[in-house]
């Protein structure tokens, strides 16, 4: 008997979200960070420099499709922790155990992704890349027309 591999569907991308996402969570809580918190840090993490605190709010509500308040608390729950600092008015500097941290869940996950997407053709990946994105931005534009 031949199994097919599925179309892609709500339900696959969805699967292979949460899947992927539950490995990145086991790390995160070890070192006491949950998965919208790394998202946070990583804005910064991946910035020249200081960043606007609006810049790294709009990131991650475009990433989490979250409201920009609980965004906000992510950020305040970020610099309680020492994580992020404030850099004069409007700005946000990730501090060196923000880096510190970011750094090691990076390389602790990065075994794990490397895994996962082994042996997978390149060739694969890129018509993946493609289509996925093709449906964020399609979901992206109904999430707007629905809130309008």
């Amino acid at each position: 008997m031949t199994t097919t591999a599925p179309l892609l569907d709500p339900r696959v991308v969805a699967l292979a979200h949460y899947a992927a996402r539950a490995v990145l969570e086991t790390v995160l809580a070890r070192h006491g960070v949950d998965f919208q918190q790394s998202v946070v840090l990583r804005l910064a993490a991946v910035a020249d420099g200081p960043v606007e605190r609006d810049e790294v709010v709009a990131g991650a509500v475009d990433a989490l499709k979250t409201d920009p308040a609980a965004t906000h608390g992510v950020i305040d729950e970020l610099v309680a922790a020492r994580l992020l600092a404030p850099d004069g008015t409007s700005r946000l500097r990730i501090t060196d155990a923000g880096r510190e941290l970011y750094d090691r869940t990076t390389r602790e996950t990065a075994p794990f992704t490397a895994r996962i997407y082994a042996g997978i053709p390149t060739e694969d990946l890129a018509v993946a890349g493609r289509v996925l994105s093709l449906i964020t931005e399609r979901a992206d534009g109904e999430l707007a027309a629905l809130n309008k």
